[in-house]
């Protein structure tokens, strides 16, 4: 089994595009991540792409050969769907694949383009990602379902809305400097406590925006790195995926998520670390409650102690544990089916000393990526290390 390196990363602005296709998201992505790799596009043996809801968006199904042939390469091609970690999986799989030495190089990534559609078609669109027979019908829409987690882990382990405030605030200060980010402005707790509602107790800057957006990442195994005098300091040393039941009327209890203790548990095992190891995370934000339950999950903190954590300044930009200084999916954006691929893309420019951030992380050796589909039915976990 060969080892993985991530050789280049491509990004796309993540915001609002609305003079620009999905193909054209990915192509700019794919060209970045090429560039940066310095990789010959002819030597990539497969594409793993993700998206969510490219057929309602642009009315496009059968969108791997589409992004093959936009990227410019030529290779078996495939497209994951696993809601909002539909790139994340894309991600697993290319590394998967490399690894079992199928191929040497593979591009994997993911695109969503989202806002040339109005709110409510965005809304409908999105719940497809819930139970439709038991949720969807009843009403349940995301912000919604995340509003009943909150109140759980509220009612379970304690905390409030200020707690959650003090997540937003620091994701925002953390995408100031990014120039892929969605929202580069500071957002205060104040500012954060006193946003109109969406779903009680979440308001306004409890959520994040909707967002179009691409990334594209070139895998490479350690081999071919080494035989084309590819630089890749970055390699992927652990993958994992979880699945919970996707109703939360079906799930024990609505305050933790196993679907993401189970990917990062087989994550760590394969990379032979834990929990303390790490020393930057990119988790999956899309309300702040998640970037609670996603930390605890990832072991960084003990059931009911994660509420704390942004309030106490232990995942602040100078922090012990930095979590989300690419400004998550709060204040970054969340083109859904891009986000995994994203999320990797910033840890890998992180640990490389090439990210605006990178100046709080200077000595950092271990990162996490945390990606999760829905009410985290799904959840996938890579760990990336500096290999040399």
């Amino acid at each position: 089994m060969t080892d993985v390196r991530v050789a280049g990363v491509g990004l796309t602005r993540f915001g609002s595009h609305p003079d620009r296709t999905g193909r054209d998201l990915f192509a700019t992505a794919a060209l970045r991540a090429f560039e940066d790799a310095g990789v010959p596009r002819e030597d990539v043996e497969e594409l793993n792409y993700g998206n969510f809801m490219g057929a309602l968006a642009e009315h496009q199904g059968h969108q791997a050969p589409l992004m093959a042939e936009t990227a410019g390469v030529s290779c078996p091609s495939t497209r994951y769907e696993e809601a909002c970690a539909s790139a994340g999986v894309a991600v697993r799989e290319a590394v998967r694949t490399v690894r079992a030495g199928e191929a040497d190089v593979a591009l994997a990534g993911g695109m969503e383009r989202m806002t040339n559609l109005p709110t409510d078609e965005v809304t409908e669109g999105l719940a497809i990602a819930a139970d439709d027979l038991f949720e969807v019908r009843a009403g349940v829409t995301f912000p919604g379902a995340y509003a009943l987690m909150a109140n759980a882990y509220f009612d379970a382990f304690g905390g409030g809305r200020e707690d959650l405030a003090h997540v937003a605030a620091k994701n925002h200060a953390n995408a100031v400097p990014n120039e892929y980010a969605q929202y580069r402005k500071e957002v205060s707790v104040e500012e954060a406590l006193d946003a109109p509602p969406v779903a009680e107790p979440l308001h306004l800057y409890d959520a994040c925006p909707i967002t179009d957006g691409a990334s594209a990442l070139v895998i490479v195994s350690e081999e071919y790195a080494a035989e084309h005098d590819v630089d890749a300091p970055v390699a992927v040393t652990g993958t994992g995926q979880g699945t919970d039941r996707m109703a939360l009327a079906d799930r024990e209890h609505l305050a933790r998520t196993p679907a993401a203790d189970d990917a990062a548990d087989a994550a760590y095992a394969d990379a032979g670390v834990g929990p303390d190891d790490v020393d930057v995370a990119e988790v999956h934000d899309c309300f702040t409650v998640a970037e609670v339950l996603a930390t605890e999950s990832l072991g960084f903190f003990e059931p009911g102690e994660g509420i704390a954590a942004a309030r106490d300044g232990v995942t602040t930009a100078d922090g012990d544990l930095p979590v989300n200084l690419s400004g998550g999916l709060k204040a970054k954006g969340h083109p859904v089916g891009a986000t995994g691929g994203s999320q990797i893309a910033e840890l890998t420019r992180l640990l490389r000393g090439d990210h605006p951030n990178s100046e709080h992380v200077a000595d950092a050796e271990v990162g996490v990526a945390h990606n999760a589909g829905g009410t985290v039915a799904s959840a996938v976990v890579h760990v990336l290390e500096v290999a040399e």
